[in-house]
């Protein structure tokens, strides 16, 4: 199980969010997923998690699709809080979802610790990566040789991520991770 301390070590010291107590305390979640979210928090991720902004209602409040959702995430995609991207937590389950601006909820994973080790495992190697960082401007592009060597790291990562939740990785259509290192490179 990743720690806050191995969380705050790539993402660094002030990106770690842990939930209050009394924040999680009303959620109808597994209570060790609460202890995990108070304990180990949530890190900025790159690429994928700008801010955390965890809801402090008892009721679920991130409208989705499949139903609604405790807010844990929220991104910066625009000015309209209408068109912004989130994480959330199902109820009673505590599988974690990525939602779309339009209310789109794709899985993520099976539970609130598992979807914290793959965050770990995802945000250190982005992080520890030459070839798989943002390009600062046009003239940053990757050449032939490191676009095959950003794949090979890709398809390592890839490999973890599912080792670690292999429901996250169970088809293609709807599910969060194969569809973001798919176009990773495009």
């Amino acid at each position: 199980m990743a720690t806050y301390d191995q969380l705050t070590e790539w993402a660094g010291l002030g990106h770690v969010t842990r939930a209050g107590r009394n924040v999680v305390a009303g959620w109808r979640i597994p209570d060790f997923m609460k202890a995990q979210l108070v304990e180990v928090g949530i890190p900025v991720a790159p690429r994928l998690i700008e801010r955390v902004v965890m809801q402090s209602e008892a009721e679920p409040a991130l409208l989705t699709s499949p139903g609604p959702l405790y807010r844990l995430t929220e991104q910066a995609d625009s000015d309209d809080p209408a068109e912004r991207s989130s994480f959330g937590v199902e109820p009673e389950t505590g599988a974690v979802y990525f939602v779309m601006p339009d209310g789109e909820a794709w899985f993520a994973n099976s539970g609130v610790g598992v979807w914290l080790d793959v965050l770990h495992c995802y945000g250190s190697r982005i992080k520890a990566s030459e070839f798989l960082r943002e390009p600062d401007g046009p003239e940053e592009y990757l050449s032939e040789e490191e676009e095959e060597r950003a794949f090979v790291e890709l398809n390592r990562l890839a490999g973890d991520l599912k080792e670690l939740d292999p429901a996250a990785f169970n088809g293609y259509e709807g599910l969060l991770w194969p569809g973001l290192l798919d176009r990773w490179l495009y």
